[in-house]
């Protein structure tokens, strides 16, 4: 499968990141949402997650320009009333220079600090995109010893041949100590 982007009418189209950070409580997600549906703006990608006790949520936003510029008059009065730091940038739509096939990438390993930035500096070298990043911690369940896990979604130039990439990132996990997988992503 090659990742390519879908195919959307954007020539009456603007885009629009919009940032969320803050304390967390219920109704966040409501009151967000409700300001670019009132807009007749849609969410077109998303992501939010609860860091410690924060809140934090990621939105691409689009919409005809006039209901861009309309949700963006409306948010400083929103970031008052729900307490919320907002940052807003517009911006276009993702053109892929090279044609690229989605692959999957998971590390679990004891957590040690570095072990982000080694997997992605792995990715960087050899010039390949990192199209989505998430990690996360915990106890393991019999031992109690603090675990990491860290899953990416890295975009593979299909120029590259893959099963020698595979095998340097399984060579690197073992040097690391790392419990690793590169496989092809799944969609759902």
């Amino acid at each position: 499968m090659v990742l390519e982007i879908p195919h959307t009418d954007t020539a009456n189209k603007n885009l629009l990141v919009i940032t969320a950070l803050g304390e967390d409580r219920p109704g966040l997600v409501a009151s967000l949402t409700e300001a670019i549906t009132q807009q007749q703006c849609s969410i077109c990608e998303s992501r939010m997650s609860l860091l410690g006790g924060e809140f934090a949520l990621i939105m691409l936003i689009e919409g005809q320009w006039n209901n861009i510029a309309k949700l963006e008059q409306t948010l400083p009065g929103l970031q008052e009333k729900l307490k919320l730091t907002l940052l807003v940038k517009h911006t276009e739509q993702r053109i892929n220079k090279e044609k690229a096939i989605p692959y999957c990438v998971e590390v679990l390993a004891p957590d040690n600090p570095g072990i982000v930035h080694k997997v992605t500096d792995f990715f960087y070298n050899r010039k390949i995109n990192i199209h989505d990043l998430q990690t996360d911690s915990f106890n393991a369940a019999h031992t109690g010893t603090k675990m990491f896990a860290l899953t990416i979604t890295i975009e593979i130039p299909v120029s590259m041949h893959i099963s020698g990439l595979r095998e340097d990132f399984l060579e690197f996990g073992d040097e690391l100590n790392l419990d690793a997988i590169i496989e092809p992503l799944k969609l759902h």
